[in-house]
């Protein structure tokens, strides 16, 4: 829909963290002249912690907070994305749960303090997996193995992107 003067930025790189985004931002990012940023990262964050390579809540938050500002600064609109599930089963048994919630809860409060728009798909995924996972697997719903999104998963992850940013674009 060009008559609507967006251009969105597709710069995901698999793996990535929140210090490896700030790395790159400019570069990446920032130089193609985006009006919208869709933000979508966290997981990796989360899951490296298991070989003790993720980020630490603390340097999780100021990097969202980096990110946003330098964003906003360059003029661009935000979306930020929660991060979604390490592990599909709805009912809060995944082992990473609790710290995925932690950092969707951090990614919430930056959205809600920075005045950028929320695209919460840890609940639309939780959601989702609670109506469409009965049987609590833990891949095979929305992901390939737990994390990686399937053709579902994509479709899902587009429909809740495309709400957000629609409401992003309002609020400009």
């Amino acid at each position: 829909r060009p008559e609507l003067g967006v251009k969105i930025v597709y710069a995901g790189i698999s793996g990535h963290k929140v210090p490896d985004l700030e790395g790159r931002l400019v570069r990446d990012v920032m130089s193609k002249k985006p009006t919208i940023v869709f933000i979508y990262i966290g997981i990796n964050d989360v899951w490296h912690s298991i070989r003790g390579q993720g980020t630490p809540k603390d340097k999780y938050e100021a990097g969202l907070r980096d990110l946003i500002a330098r964003i906003k600064d360059a003029g661009a609109t935000i979306v930020l994305a929660t991060p979604s599930v390490i592990g599909e089963k709805p009912d809060g048994s995944n082992p990473l749960d609790p710290m995925l919630e932690e950092y969707a809860a951090i990614s919430r409060r930056v959205a809600k303090e920075t005045g950028t728009t929320l695209c919460d798909l840890r609940r639309a995924f939780l959601d989702y997996l609670e109506e469409h996972n009965p049987e609590n697997k833990t891949k095979g719903v929305l992901t390939r193995d737990g994390v990686h999104l399937n053709p579902q998963g994509n479709r899902f992850v587009a429909g809740e992107a495309a709400k957000a940013i629609a409401e992003a674009l309002k609020r400009r």
